[in-house]
């Protein structure tokens, strides 16, 4: 008897590594539905997909709905792309933890959420403050797998150009080569990594919470 397909949750599946999940989880045979909730349709059709579309800050409007075996968060935005602190955050700690509650009152356990490195709730940089809290207060939520990936400067093309973004794959490509022992972890990563390490950690079982960028490379290896 064929062990029973599961269903993954993705918000984020329109950007840069969700897409790349998205594409992975689609060819994986372990899994027989793939649910989307975004702001835009992801363009295309699949016999496993399915799209509910929304304003992801009001996630509780998807609550009947959002029922899976895992849910993977690859939400996240940029000041350039949403310079109002206040919607930044909503998008970058609410939606975030908004998913977590879904996850606890349709009891999901497993919560993959790509975070940043240096993620932390004391940072004088707002970027890892930000990341910092959200980490805190989805842990608070007691998800029994609850696992943060910490990625360095993802390295990748992405649909809307990010003239920063770029000059700085750019630099990082050189500094590459000198990020070496301790300084490997803020090496640049491909999304395909970071995507291939969240579909292994759903599959496996793995104890550790925070997942630095050289320790996704590694996983992304296995």
């Amino acid at each position: 008897m064929n062990e029973q397909l599961k269903t993954a949750i993705i918000l984020g599946a329109t950007g840069l590594t969700g897409g790349i999940l998205l594409r992975t989880l689609l060819e994986d045979d372990r899994y027989g539905k793939i649910k989307l909730f975004s702001r835009s349709t992801i363009g295309f059709s699949h016999q496993k997909l399915e799209e509910y579309l929304g304003d992801l800050r009001n996630l509780e409007q998807f609550k009947m709905d959002f029922n899976a075996d895992e849910v993977f968060c690859c939400i996240g935005t940029t000041k350039a792309k949403t310079p109002d602190s206040e919607k930044y955050r909503e998008i970058d700690v609410g939606i975030p933890v908004s998913a977590g509650k879904l996850c606890k009152l349709n009891n999901i356990n497993t919560y993959i959420v790509i975070s940043a490195l240096g993620a932390n709730p004391k940072s004088r940089a707002s970027y890892n403050r930000l990341k910092g809290e959200m980490e805190n207060a989805v842990l608070a939520l007691g998800i029994p797998k609850t696992h943060f990936l910490r990625p360095s400067l993802i390295a990748g093309k992405r649909a809307e150009q990010r003239l920063g973004e770029g000059l700085a794959n750019q630099f990082m490509k050189v500094l590459n080569f000198v990020f070496v022992g301790p300084l490997d972890k803020y090496k640049s990563i491909k999304p395909e990594t970071i995507a291939s390490a969240m579909v292994w950690l759903a599959n496996k079982q793995y104890n550790e919470v925070y997942i630095e960028s050289d320790q996704i490379r590694k996983l992304a290896a296995e």
